[in-house]
């Protein structure tokens, strides 16, 4: 091999590292309409790996119609690049409402070919989630105040008149008496549970190493819940510290383990994922303060159970709403609401085929001040 073709080989080369670096599914679609390459994001994109996908066309791979082909066709046409935002591509490969912008550009090296890179959804779609959530727990936070005052008191007062009258009663009226007791005991233990929401004062947060904090859930999870589910990791172990508070997440990912365990209830083949990743974050106003942080520090909890329903994901983080037969329907709105209270954004993606439920957590860095101070509201890998 010649100079110039090695420096050719080294650009190319280069090329590809890059393409993969970056973290949005890129593909080169050839004059034929084959798909020429596609970088590590894209295989996940349309799940297939890059040989198999060289092996299709792209309308073999996305809805018939699909506003995306007509893209290309136009990028070709024009000589120029085109963009499109928020295309539904949804189909049963690439998952329920997916919700994508188009970036497509002209390759003039290879007449004909066309460059797409596509972003999963706007950052207005997260913002939008995220004022969505805290809305919710708003609501929550007034309901349980009223609840704690309204409901509680006369609660134990008819909880003392069922235990006076089982005194007095018959066996057949003292299994009565139980009942009410066991029911009053059941209400003033939800109303407890709201009372968390109308907690309003300042969380402590300072830099949590999150795989200790996922460590010390699934333990907790594997001595109990989860003894007979299998718990894997995909962790990357260079990233900074998350800027929260330990508790607080320990309950925001026990509530997420929980959950994803009893989707799978007794499948032998059901598995949970808890994966942490760099991502490129969105800036977002912090509650209570001037602040606006980006939330680079992404963390996931996967699993193959039973999924959610399309119509629940749009309110699955709302109170109330719950498809468990005995569920109170204020686990994932507590979660919501302690995530919220750090900035972060919580979402939640479900598809049947393949089974898959992902709860994404997006959260602030730490990162200690020139000064030695607190965080200074940059997500900055460090």
């Amino acid at each position: 091999m010649n100079a110039t073709a090695g420096q050719g080989a080294d650009r190319a080369n280069a090329a590809q590292i890059v393409l993969n670096t970056i973290r949005r599914p890129v593909i080169m679609i050839s004059e034929e309409g084959f798909i020429t390459f596609a970088n590590a994001d894209a295989e996940d994109f349309f799940r297939a790996s890059a040989t198999m996908l060289a092996r299709n066309t792209l309308s073999k791979l996305i809805p018939f119609g699909s506003p995306l082909l007509t893209l290309v066709d136009q990028v070709r046409e024009r000589r120029a690049p085109v963009n499109e935002y928020r295309v539904d591509v949804s189909s049963p490969r690439l998952g329920i409402e997916k919700v994508v912008d188009l970036y497509a550009a002209p390759v003039p090296e290879f007449p004909g070919s066309v460059v797409v890179m596509f972003q999963e959804r706007s950052m207005a779609d997260k913002i939008d989630r995220q004022m969505t959530h805290r809305g919710a727990a708003r609501s929550v936070t007034g309901l349980a105040a009223m609840l704690a005052h309204e409901i509680k008191n006369p609660l134990s007062g008819i909880r003392g008149a069922a235990q006076l009258l089982e005194l007095s009663a018959s066996d057949e009226d003292r299994a009565l008496t139980r009942l009410i007791t066991d029911e009053t005991d059941r209400i003033v233990s939800l109303v407890d549970r709201m009372e968390v929401f109308s907690d309003e004062r300042p969380i402590d947060r300072y830099p949590v190493n999150i795989h200790i904090v996922l460590d010390h859930v699934k333990a907790i999870a594997k001595n109990g819940f989860a003894k007979k589910i299998k718990i894997l990791e995909d962790y990357d172990p260079s990233l900074p510290p998350v800027f929260a508070n330990r508790d607080q997440l320990i309950q925001v990912f026990l509530n997420l383990i929980k959950n994803a365990a009893e989707a799978i209830g007794s499948d032998p083949q059901g598995e949970i994922v808890l994966s942490t990743a760099f991502r490129p974050g969105i800036r977002v106003s912090v509650p209570g303060t001037q602040d606006r942080v980006s939330l680079p520090l992404e963390f996931c909890v996967r699993d193959n159970g039973s999924g959610v329903s399309e119509d629940i994901l749009p309110i699955l983080f709302d109170p109330f709403i719950t498809t468990k037969p005995n569920g109170s329907g204020l686990g994932l709105a507590l979660v919501a609401k302690i995530v919220g209270e750090h900035g972060g954004i919580i979402e939640c993606d479900s598809t049947p085929r393949p089974r898959a439920t992902t709860f994404r957590v997006l959260m602030p860095a730490w990162k200690e001040t020139a000064h030695g101070g607190d965080q200074d509201a940059e997500g900055d890998r460090k």
